[in-house]
């Protein structure tokens, strides 16, 4: 009996350490394990890791953002603006100002290249009129049927071909300083744009004005020592 007794105590022993190694340390874990093993474990690990990882990337890129709570920022939209004409307005998410902006300055570019090719035209007629060579005569092109050019009216078509000539070059000029015009308003929007997308328009704001007694304090003059007033009141 006292034989059988010390086995079942030594087996217990055994199952006992046998436990402690089992739920040991990684480090203690790897030591025991043949080098083989330690590799496939640690290749195991670093797969589990690699696949967490990944899982987090999708589940971030999964995420769609709430445009409802989303402000622009005022820097980025003036440089969008300089750099691409109505760039801002499209980073503001002002959709609807595209066709301004573009609408004027295909207009200026259009009122640019139809000035231009007027003033050309009216310059070549009015140098063709001024001088002696008679094989230059572009400036019949504009004169009504039947009319012709000769020395009795020749000073007076002269006058017309220049007027038109310093017409049509100022109309260019003005186009093109309009286009410009259209630029600069272009980025200013796109910036006050931006900076305004946070200011508050709530039914907070509000202005009162009611009467009120105003005190003086230069006097001491009971009687003119307060008047009567109105106080405007601002709130924001």
């Amino acid at each position: 009996m006292m034989m059988l007794g010390c086995l079942c105590a030594m087996a217990q022993t055994e199952a006992d350490t046998d436990s402690i190694f089992a739920i040991s340390s990684d480090s203690t874990l790897l030591k025991e394990l043949a080098p083989a093993d330690t590799i496939a474990l640690r290749d195991a690990n670093q797969m589990d890791v690699g696949r967490l990882a990944a899982d987090t990337v999708v589940a971030a890129s999964s995420v769609k953002r709430d445009w409802s709570t989303w402000t622009p920022n005022p820097q980025r939209a003036l440089w969008l603006a300089l750099v691409i004409p109505g760039g801002g307005q499209v980073y503001n998410r002002k959709y609807w100002k595209l066709p301004i902006v573009y609408g004027g300055f295909l207009g200026c570019i259009y009122a640019l290249s139809w000035n231009n090719m007027m003033y050309k035209d009216y310059s070549q007629a009015y140098l063709d009129i001024t001088d002696d060579d008679p094989g230059t005569a572009s400036y019949n092109k504009f004169l009504h049927l039947g009319r012709t050019i000769t020395d009795s009216n020749k000073e007076y078509y002269k006058k017309v071909f220049k007027n038109r000539k310093d017409k049509y070059r100022r109309w260019r000029d003005m186009s093109l300083f309009v286009m410009i015009g259209i630029y600069a308003l272009s980025v200013i929007d796109a910036y006050v744009d931006a900076e305004l997308s946070v200011f508050d328009i709530s039914k907070d704001l509000s202005l009162k004005v009611q009467p009120a007694v105003i005190g003086n304090p230069m006097t001491e003059n009971p009687i003119y020592a307060s008047s009567l007033g109105v106080n405007c009141q601002l709130n924001f």
